[in-house]
């Protein structure tokens, strides 16, 4: 049977820019699946945007646009940074797409009723926009959301509601035995308290009468006055878009997810929401969550205030995608908040790329042009992966499978130093010409091996490197020292 992997990444709201963060899921999600597909396997790899928010509508109520004028525009944005970014995405989702997702969204929320686990009740309570989501007293500090530092609104509206509540007991066994593989451990012991503190039924609907925009938000089937509230309509987006409701091939293909890619700020949502709702629907759950960070800069939330925001786009546009690729893959781990500043990024791509990979190359393949007789002829194990870089990916430690490619570069890097061919094969010793055409095919082989190994991360870069192999040329300066 062929293997397939499925890896998914939020469908991020399109109220605003994108920022490092998202750049940041984009990237791990992409170099995840790009490995897999270099080892053979059929993937699919879905993004998206969450288009049924109220942040959006007021942001384009700020703009003065018409939210779905607005949504087309934020969507260019998103395909644009991505396209920088070399993201290799599959599918890009969108939640007021009435083809693709609405009969998906429809059908789950049938299945969810015939369940019994929809109920109509009137509902009273604290509103968070920047969640998209009612909050509790608890919840607040000061009276304020702590994550957006505002008051929520206070709403009285009859709703559907979802009955979390019933799936408390078979959530935690499901997590606890790792059916549902929650990573990292932090995650995992933090949704396992959550759960063991008690949940609660949670609203699945919003009244029509509240003006929200034609276009936005899936019609509650069989109720007019009713669109679906933010869960089973954006959480849904993981099997509508491959053809749940519809034409379901791609559905039997590749659900169960492998991984949903996520970050830390919405745990909850896709390890006791999500997964309730499959159960409830009858449906196979995702095998893992893998749950990052965020990115900080100099130890702080960037923040417009405190003018520590770092734009991806700036960053790309001096640099180069691969820098940031590399900066993202490398110096931020995927189970921890990571930390990046303007010094630190510099620093890392002189060190790392410019004086590193970049200069070995120049190094390697000028010798290899001037004193080789024509092309190496590569063998299989010259791009064979190693067993600890895969089993790090596999487990998506990425941060790790980064550094043993670099500390491939460097084994390299004092090979030239120790053994010397730049020098050998200026003598006039046959022999020691001989050896030196040896050590700059060994060399080379290594560069093709260095390029198998950052394909997944750096695209660009390895694909530059196996043509200047293939082809016995020295190729245009990978990383200007800046």
């Amino acid at each position: 049977m062929e293997k397939t992997f499925y890896l998914t990444t939020p469908i991020f709201y399109p109220n605003a820019k994108l920022h490092l963060g998202h750049a940041y899921t984009m990237t791990l999600a992409d170099a995840l699946v790009r490995y897999h597909r270099s080892a053979g396997e059929e993937t699919y790899f879905l993004a998206g945007s969450d288009e049924n928010t109220q942040k959006m509508v007021d942001a384009a109520a700020k703009a003065g646009v018409e939210p779905l004028v607005f949504l087309d525009g934020i969507v260019k944005n998103f395909m644009k940074l991505y396209g920088s970014l070399d993201i290799s995405y599959d599918q890009f989702i969108r939640t007021t797409d009435k083809e693709v997702h609405w009969p998906g969204a429809q059908a789950l929320w049938k299945k969810l009723m015939e369940s019994g686990d929809l109920y109509k009740k009137e509902y009273e309570g604290l509103y968070c926009v920047g969640h998209e989501a009612f909050v509790t007293e608890k919840d607040l500090v000061d009276g304020k959301c702590p994550d957006h530092g505002t008051e929520p609104e206070h709403l009285k509206e009859e709703n559907y509601f979802f009955r979390l509540s019933r799936y408390a007991d078979v959530l935690k066994e499901k997590i606890e035995s790792d059916e549902l593989r929650v990573i990292p451990q932090s995650r995992k012991n933090e949704i396992l308290s959550f759960i063991r503190g008690g949940l609660e039924d949670i609203s699945f609907s919003r009244p029509r009468h509240r003006g929200w925009p034609e276009g936005l938000g899936v019609p509650v089937p069989g109720d007019d006055s009713q669109v679906m509230y933010v869960w089973c309509d954006a959480l849904a987006n993981y099997i509508t878009a491959l053809g749940f409701g519809r034409d379901d091939a791609l559905y039997q293909k590749f659900w169960p997810a492998n991984v949903h890619v996520l970050g830390k700020d919405i745990l909850r949502f896709h390890a006791a929401i999500w997964p309730a709702m499959l159960l409830s629907a009858g449906l196979s759950l995702p095998k893992a969550l893998l749950v990052h960070g965020f990115i900080t800069s100099g130890g702080k939330k960037m923040s417009k205030t405190l003018g520590n925001v770092i734009d991806p786009e700036e960053l790309i546009e001096t640099y180069g995608a691969d820098a940031v690729r590399y900066f993202l893959l490398r110096h931020i781990s995927p189970f921890e908040d990571g930390d990046i500043t303007r010094e630190s990024f510099k620093e890392a791509y002189n060190a790392n790329l410019a004086n590193g990979v970049g200069n070995l190359v120049a190094r390697v393949m000028k010798l290899a042009e001037e004193h080789m007789p024509g092309p190496v002829a590569l063998v299989d194990a010259d791009e064979r992966l190693d067993h600890d870089f895969s089993n790090s990916v596999e487990t998506l430690r990425f941060n790790d499978a980064m550094d043993l490619v670099f500390a491939k570069i460097s084994r390299a890097d004092e090979y030239m130093a120790e053994h010397a061919p730049f020098r050998l094969i200026k003598s006039e010793i046959a022999a020691e010409q001989e050896s030196a055409r040896k050590d700059i095919e060994y060399l080379v082989r290594q560069l093709a091996n260095i390029a198998a190994h950052l394909a997944p991360a750096l695209p660009h870069t390895a694909a530059v490197i196996m043509d200047a192999v293939r082809t016995n040329k020295k190729p245009e300066n990978l990383f200007p020292r800046l």
